[in-house]
This record gives C-alpha cells, sequence and structure tokens, in this order.
C-alpha cells in the first residue's frame, strides 16, 4: 500500500494569523511539524500543501518538498484532497500543520492501522484529564463507542450530564488517515455540512455523510496550536525539554 504524509498549512486563520510561520525557540511551527513526521518515515513521502507564498518559500528554503494548493479549500482535508490531485497514493495521511509536538510514534501506529483497515477512516484521539481543556472550545472532544468508531465530535464539553461534571472525557488528535475513494467523497461536497458549519470541526462532515471514522488512541504528547496562549506553553515545553 502506497501512501504520503500531507501537512496542510494555511497563513490566514481566524484564530492565529500565520501561525505555520510562529517562531518556536528560532524554528517555525511549520517545519517542526515537518521534522516530527520524518522521524517516523522517510521525507521522500512527507509534503506540505499550501495556498499561501511565504509559506511555500519557508518550506523550500528548508528543503521541505512544497504543493501549493487553492485558497478556496474549506479545510485542512480539502486542501489534503487538492494535494492528491498531484501526488498519486492508495492512502492520504494528514497531520495539521499546527502540531509542532506531535509524537513520531502516534504516526507510525497510524501507518501500522492503515495496513490492517485499509479501507477506513482513522483519527486519533487521547484521554484529557484537565478539566480546563474539558471545558476550553479550542480543544475539540470526542466520544467513541465500544466498537471504536467516532460518535460525535464538539467544542462543547462532552460527554457530559445534569451536574455539569467532568466524569472523563477524549479529545482530538490531530493526525488522520483517508483511502483515496472516501477522500474525494468528502471533498465533492463544495461547502461545509450543517454540523461541521455549527462546530467547525471537519471530520463531522464524514459522519454526516455516513462514513465510518475509526478511533485510534494516541498519546497525549501533542498539543495543537489554535491561541497565543498555545504558543507559550509549547515554547516552554520546547525550552524545557528539546535542544535545537
Amino acid at each position: 500500500m502506497k501512501f504520503v504524509v500531507i501537512i496542510p498549512a494555511r497563513y490566514q486563520s481566524s484564530r492565529l494569523s500565520g501561525k505555520p510561520l510562529i517562531k518556536l525557540k528560532g524554528v517555525s511551527m511549520i517545519v517542526r511539524t515537518y521534522r516530527q513526521c520524518i522521524k517516523a518515515v522517510s521525507k521522500k513521502l512527507v509534503y506540505v500543501a499550501t495556498d499561501d507564498s511565504r509559506i511555500r518559500d519557508e518550506c523550500l528554503s528548508n528543503k521541505i518538498k512544497v504543493i501549493m494548493t487553492p485558497k478556496r479549500c474549506l479545510t485542512g482535508t480539502d486542501r489534503v484532497f487538492e494535494a492528491s490531485k498531484k501526488i498519486k497514493a492508495d492512502t492520504y495521511i494528514n497531520v495539521q500543520g499546527d502540531e509542532p509536538l506531535f509524537n513520531p510514534n502516534d504516526l507510525k501506529k497510524l501507518i501500522k492501522a492503515i495496513r490492517k483497515y485499509p479501507k477506513d477512516v482513522i483519527t486519533g484521539y487521547c484521554e484529557i484529564f484537565d478539566k480546563k481543556k474539558y471545558q476550553d472550545v479550542n480543544v475539540p472532544k470526542v466520544v467513541v463507542s465500544e466498537d471504536g468508531h467516532i460518535l460525535y465530535a464538539s467544542r462543547a464539553p462532552i460527554p457530559s450530564n445534569r451536574k455539569n461534571k467532568f466524569v472523563q472525557a477524549w479529545r482530538q488528535v490531530c493526525a488522520y488517515a483517508f483511502p483515496k475513494k472516501k477522500l474525494h467523497l468528502f471533498a465533492k461536497k463544495k461547502r461545509k455540512t450543517k454540523l461541521e458549519g455549527i462546530e467547525d470541526l471537519e471530520y463531522l462532515r464524514f459522519l454526516e455523510l455516513g462514513v465510518k471514522l475509526r478511533a485510534l488512541k494516541m498519546s497525549r504528547k501533542s498539543i495543537a496550536v489554535d491561541t497565543k496562549e498555545n504558543v507559550h506553553t509549547v515554547s516552554k515545553f520546547i525550552n524545557k525539554y528539546r535542544k535545537i
């Protein structure tokens, strides 16, 4: 089975403009995300997909393969689809460009899963132990069925109860695997589906189209960067634990 890793990255983020180029201890976020991926797979298999010349130039200056995609892309997954027009593969792995601490072992685990379930859309999740994250709308929460599929995802604190008390919860890890046919099905929709638009969570589109999402448990090491507070948290982690 042939797979590639696509890292979608756009400059005009509504919550944190220009975030792929934010420097974290002197290294841009997009370069850090790429470096985490190539700890797990050959650099020949990893591409950045972007619509911005500044991100393209940053990639080229760091010898990263980059594909230009249209600005009209609704989501990162739509951008992966655009990249798939230029790169032939059976499965496309999406690692979001705002995951500078992404765990390479999770990528290895995802690759192992696509070999076992080649026809499934697979997405990562991990447990939340922090009530603050549970209540944070910037942290997408998921609920998983007993047979290991995503039942729903929300920015709201789910699962919940009558007392609005934090008991147990899980969050999304921004790494996905798409078989070609199901990626194409996703991209056929030229506008966001209803729940996807309300929640601003792209993989709800799959659920609304009747596509099952296989849930793959991953580590809690990743931190998606959506806010200035996230930048501060990641920078502190890098300063404390990592060397360049």
